[in-house]
């Protein structure tokens, strides 16, 4: 069965087919963050026009890339939720459409489902049951997940997701957007012990994060400065070498408290393996610092690889091929539902009755 994937839920465009015969045939994506640095975050109603004119001349791309017409398609997945409401609607009616055209089986895929399976496409993948750290600009969040589809929350965020601290930071340090890339890389030349961050929540029992009070640690400390160097309040006018420690000091943060919350995940569910995904997951220093906490438990730690990590149509495809497998497809067809939820709770998810692709997820 040859799957379309179609992710649409923010500010990329992502298409793939999914084979699950042979794996992965193909994936095209489109990012929009040149479109979106004028105005320093996602525009939404920007972003859902975008992914209009992006769709087709995608699938065009991704036909002829995989050499494939359109009739080689045997059933679409798309991204319901959650994420922007008007970006959704576009991938689904897109899908739901084209699904109608062709009397094919169409399903909506959880984008954190299709994070989460995303290490699934490499070629050593992860077997239930094992944490997941799910850390992104909107979600850091850790599940218990006992067999694919099986998923128990562990921890969220009660402010700030990781990576959306990591944007603020950056662009009270004027690194523009999207700023948590730029951030990481200015960290590596950073002096370290310059400054030093606290580690939120690691003091007190729990799975939960919270970051915005790191933020504001590393606020005060640039005012600080800003002050001494006589500037003002003007952070973003400090010289590079301590936006460069700060940058440093923010990061390991960030990394020690998501290593120590793993670390705690894995010694109170007796799991011997970590999954991380999301966009955040690209991050060098975090992936150093939960490699070393994985071997000193003993355990197995899987990323995606980075290309996989920010949104993409691939990880929709996986995810929407396994569920295909476990649902009727006749109930799948010719329907003019178009169905996004904006808000969709993991934990909610029907468990699968078969969770294993038939051949290796991998190109």
């Amino acid at each position: 069965m040859r799957v379309l994937g179609i992710e649409t839920s923010c500010d990329e465009t992502g298409l793939a087919i999914y084979c699950t015969e042979r794996g992965l045939l193909g994936h095209a994506l489109h990012s929009q963050i040149s479109m979106h640095q004028a105005y320093g975050g996602v525009v939404p109603e920007l972003a859902s026009r975008d992914h209009l004119l992006r769709l087709i001349p995608l699938f065009e791309k991704l036909l002829a890339d995989c050499q494939l017409n359109r009739n080689a398609i045997d059933a679409v997945a798309y991204t319901a939720g959650p994420g922007l409401i008007g970006a959704l609607l576009t991938g689904a009616a897109f899908a739901r459409a084209f699904a109608f055209a062709l009397d094919l089986p169409a399903i909506g895929v959880h984008h954190l489902e299709g994070h989460l399976l995303a290490p699934l496409l490499e070629p050593d993948p992860p077997k239930p049951p094992f944490v997941a750290l799910l850390v992104s600009g909107g979600h850091s969040m850790l599940i218990d997940v006992k067999a694919i589809g099986s998923y128990q929350l562990l921890g969220d965020t009660l402010d700030d997701a990781a990576g959306e601290a990591f944007d603020k930071t950056a662009q009270l340090l004027g690194l523009g957007y999207p700023g948590g890339p730029a951030l990481s890389a200015l960290a590596q030349t950073g002096e370290s012990g310059r400054f030093k961050f606290s580690r939120p929540m690691t003091d007190r029992p729990g799975l939960d994060f919270s970051f915005s009070g790191l933020k504001t640690q590393v606020l005060l400390a640039a005012k600080r400065c800003a002050k001494e160097k006589g500037l003002g309040e003007n952070t973003a006018g400090l010289d590079i070498a301590l936006k460069a420690a700060l940058a440093r000091a923010f990061e390991e943060a960030i990394s020690d408290t998501l290593a120590i919350k793993c670390e705690r995940a894995l010694l109170e569910t007796s799991h011997q393996r970590l999954v991380v995904a999301g966009g955040v997951s690209a991050n060098t220093r975090l992936r150093a610092r939960l490699t070393a906490m994985t071997q000193k438990l003993g355990a197995a730690i899987h990323f995606p690889r980075p290309l996989f990590c920010t949104d993409n149509g691939a990880m929709i495809a996986l995810a929407g091929a396994l569920r295909l497998q476990n649902a009727p497809l006749d109930s799948l067809r010719s329907s003019y539902k178009i169905d996004a939820t904006p808000r969709w709770d993991i934990a909610s998810l029907p468990a699968l009755v078969s969770s294993t692709p038939e051949r290796p997820a991998y190109l």
